[in-house]
């Protein structure tokens, strides 16, 4: 497979699949365990934020957890294939990372705390890997919905690198892309709160135990 391929990278566009010009399948109407719509409408004055950390079963779980997190949903973005399906992305092919949709309600949980949930969730310096997953799509990226989303997202990487190199870390392997230029596809069913409606599943994720804290200006 690309993704296990001796030495990992990003495809180029000519060599990513082409990918179809609507969704190969049905995505559930609503959260298995919050009820509320995966896809929309959202409540008025709610956000959205999209983050990639390696497999997305067990970093959906982190986000949903969240009090204020209003929906989450898992999907693909980044890449170039549109409406990929699962199997095209885990062969690396498509240049899509897995994705956590996150919708919040700013009132009781800020953009800055879902980063802190992001940073401190992953390993961000492991570049096309996390933990045993191997691959462009366990990358990690931050896709932002705004100019204060981006700026707040780029703060808080320089905050966890001053953090993390006294341990030892490298350097973070974090992308922050606009979301903007990366359309979301929603994953299937199957990925849709996989970890709720299976409880032992597996989850590859394993932080770093570093705390990046709460620093000034990312509320």
């Amino acid at each position: 497979m690309f993704a296990r391929s001796r030495t990992v990278r990003m495809p180029t566009r000519e060599e990513a699949p082409a990918g179809r010009p609507a969704p190969a399948y049905e995505v559930p109407a609503a959260h298995a365990l919050l009820g509320t719509p995966l896809q929309g409408p959202y409540p008025e004055g709610h956000e959205v934020g999209d983050f990639a950390l390696g497999c997305f079963w067990g970093a959906e779980r982190r986000f949903w957890e969240v009090p204020g997190v209003w929906t989450t949903l898992t999907g693909f973005q980044g890449g170039f294939t549109p409406h990929p399906v699962d199997d095209e992305v885990r062969t690396g092919r498509t240049g899509h990372a897995e994705t956590v949709r996150v919708v919040f309600d700013p009132g009781m949980v800020s953009y800055g705390e879902l980063l802190r949930v992001f940073w401190e969730g992953h390993d961000p310096t492991q570049g096309f890997r996390q933990g045993n997953d191997l691959g462009t799509h366990v990358r990690s990226v931050v896709f932002t919905h705004s100019a204060a989303q981006h700026a707040a997202a780029e703060r808080t990487r320089a905050r966890y690198q001053e953090a993390l190199t006294p341990f030892g870390y490298g350097a973070i392997t974090t992308d922050i892309l606009p979301a903007g230029e990366h359309p979301f596809y929603p994953a299937s069913a199957l990925h849709q709160q996989y970890l709720y409606r299976n409880p032992s599943g597996y989850c590859g994720l394993g932080g770093t135990g570093i705390s990046l804290g709460t620093p000034p200006g990312t509320q």
